[in-house]
């Protein structure tokens, strides 16, 4: 059976993180800054990465740091999840971004790393970006995976197109269980995993967001391979984060579940209770500015190693 877990995460210390225009197009999640905070804004994000990375370490989890580059173009870099995606099959993907400026943030440097680490077979999908029309599919931000029953969850839109989703799921061997769910402006959500995590016993679901006509496939598939779902609401989903879990083990073997400070205190005694039941640990952490500006949260800063 496969693995759902690892002990080892990647993660990117920005250089120059920031609010991203471009990215704010298709990402209600994101709140521009105030011109008077414009400029405190990277060592506030560098200060919650770091203690983020220390609670990481202090779980007993293993974390690989690459800083971004000098000098770097790409404000949303802190997020690595969306370009790269490792496989225990030995596989590892890149992935075509929606956004231009985010493009930047694959790197030669990081892919040779981890191949010459894990002996990965690399396959890069990024072309598709020069499809006509353009075709995105942004790494475990748009794709949820169950890799025991090998299905994958997507919530279709502007950066998970549904072409390139079935190739990619061909290409890894998994099934696909498509669905639209919407955000609070009720565009198409941008990311599956912001209402959406899957553990290996349980599956946190923000249902309210998906569309009537796929709701109830979607908690059947995942009743039918025996998940227990922790149900979300819409304000939990859209204005705290609680979508946006991982589940890892760390060295001692223990599940250890990774959310924010945010997504924590907006969850109910009840269901704290149910996410106990299915994992020893809870680690949430303070990224209140990452999440406020960037669009993302905490597991959006981590890009599973799976060797």
């Amino acid at each position: 059976m496969s693995k759902q877990t690892t002990h080892q995460v990647l993660m990117i210390r920005p250089t120059n993180f920031g609010f991203n225009e471009e990215a704010f197009l298709s990402n209600s999640f994101q709140n521009k800054p105030k011109e008077e905070e414009v400029g405190s804004l990277q060592s506030l994000a560098l200060r919650e990465f770091d203690g983020f990375v220390d609670q990481l370490k202090s779980m007993g989890l293993d974390v690989i740091i690459f800083e971004d580059v000098p000098n770097s173009q790409s404000p949303d870099s802190i997020f690595p999840n969306n370009w790269i995606s490792t496989h225990e099959n030995g596989l590892l993907f890149t992935y075509p971004m929606t956004v231009s400026n985010r493009r930047k943030e694959r790197r030669q440097d990081i892919i040779d790393f981890l191949i010459g680490k894990g002996s990965y077979r690399w396959i890069d999908l990024s072309l598709s970006e020069e499809h006509q029309p353009p075709q995105y599919l942004e790494g475990t931000g748009s794709m949820i995976f169950d890799h025991r029953t090998k299905k994958i969850y997507a919530a279709l839109s502007p950066r998970t197109d549904e072409m390139l989703l079935h190739l990619f799921a061909k290409q890894l061997g998994y099934s696909v269980v498509s669905f639209t769910a919407y955000g609070k402006a009720d565009e198409k959500i941008y990311h599956t995993n912001v209402m959406l995590c899957i553990g290996e016993t349980f599956a946190v679901l923000g249902a309210e967001t998906i569309d009537e006509e796929h709701r109830a496939m979607v908690a059947e598939a995942l009743n039918r391979d025996g998940k227990e779902i922790i149900y979300l609401s819409n304000d939990q989903v859209y204005n705290h984060f609680a979508g946006n879990m991982l589940q890892l083990r760390n060295g001692k073997n223990e599940r250890v579940l990774v959310m924010s400070d945010s997504a924590f205190n907006a969850l109910t005694e009840e269901q704290l209770g149910l996410i106990r039941n299915h994992n020893e640990h809870i680690l949430h952490v303070s990224i209140p500015t990452i999440e406020r500006i960037g669009g993302g949260s905490a597991r959006c800063m981590i890009a599973e190693v799976f060797n």
